[in-house]
């Protein structure tokens, strides 16, 4: 029967949800029988507009109760930085509303307002959607309003790429400002490795002489080997130390918090070789668009790149005007 529930499943508690004067009210029965009966009741008394019972013992779940809990299931994340700055967010806009009381209107007007772009709504959507989850598996929601909350339609993301020569000015300038980082840039650009890879890797992982680097955490969970040019072992080998440590990082963090951050010194330098709508992420889609453009495969890219599917290597077959013409001229008339 609809509005009635067994909750957790198997358990044999069962329970009774229903809307009256626009609230949702939920009670905890017991067995089937005294659920159905009492579900029948409610509904005679909201049909009929009878003053429903206060449930004074039921206690009140909030959304910040649900942020609470994802937050202490996703603590050894990756992401758990990307995670605790939504929760933060999330909290202050919605946290002390009635977990059971959001609609998914009320949140789809939400993501509307706060979010600028379809991918920032659907990051939001799924946070929202792992917190009702978890409450779900809890026992301390029933429903999960995003699920009925529309995706958002993305386009293709940002696929801009250094030019050799926005590259030898870049680097230039970082070579000036700040050399102690010019290594990692390097690294960066040549291997294509995003910046949680990079910024975890140990000198364990580093073969100089097979000339790789082993990663065990990566984005898609798989493990994968990355391999060096003799650009980017030369930047490697510059930055090693005396009494250096197998599980030191190879690129030290800054802070006494050991997080990383290169917008402190990656964004001035932008700045100043005037390259505008670049950040670091942007780093592996050079290395990507280089690949391209020097004859490597999709299959080639997807490998070095560690892709989850081709897909994603797919979209750098777009290349520069500069690539495109050159290949259109082969087909040229030699008359």
């Amino acid at each position: 029967m609809r509005g009635v529930y067994e909750n957790p499943m198997g358990s044999g508690i069962w329970w009774v949800h229903y809307y009256g004067a626009g609230k949702r009210h939920r009670e905890k029965v017991g067995r089937k029988s005294d659920a159905i009966k009492l579900y029948q009741s409610r509904k005679a008394d909201v049909v009929a507009g009878r003053k429903l019972p206060e449930l004074r013992n039921s206690k009140v779940v909030t959304l910040s109760e649900l942020i609470d809990d994802v937050l202490e299931f996703v603590a050894h994340h990756k992401d758990n930085r990307s995670y605790e700055s939504k929760g933060e967010i999330v909290r202050k806009a919605l946290g002390s509303k009635p977990a059971a009381d959001l609609t998914p209107q009320e949140l789809e007007r939400w993501l509307r307002t706060r979010c600028k772009t379809p991918a920032t709504a659907n990051r939001y959507k799924a946070f929202i959607s792992l917190c009702y989850r978890e409450g779900v598996r809890n026992g301390k929601v029933s429903v999960n309003p995003a699920r009925l909350v529309r995706q958002r339609k993305e386009g293709p993301g940002r696929l801009r790429f250094l030019s050799r020569e926005e590259y030898d000015q870049l680097q230039k300038v970082i070579a000036t400002r700040f050399p102690e980082h010019l290594a990692e840039f390097v690294v960066s650009i040549h291997t294509g490795m995003r910046l949680g890879e990079q910024y975890s890797c140990m000198w364990s992982q580093v073969d100089l002489k097979r000339r790789t680097i082993e990663l065990t955490k990566t984005k898609n969970g798989s493990a994968r080997t990355v391999h060096l040019n003799a650009d980017a072992l030369r930047a490697i080998d510059s930055l090693k130390r005396p009494l250096q440590k197998a599980f030191d990082p190879v690129f030290p963090r800054e802070g006494s918090n050991g997080r990383f951050d290169t917008r402190s010194w990656f964004q001035p330098c932008l700045e100043e070789a005037k390259i505008a709508n670049y950040v670091w992420h942007s780093n592996r889609h050079t290395f990507c668009s280089w690949l391209a453009m020097a004859g490597a495969s999709i299959k080639e890219i997807q490998e070095l790149a560690g892709h989850k599917t081709i897909t994603m290597s797919a979209r750098y077959s777009h290349l520069s005007p500069e690539h495109r013409l050159s290949v259109i001229d082969r087909i040229a008339s030699m008359s």
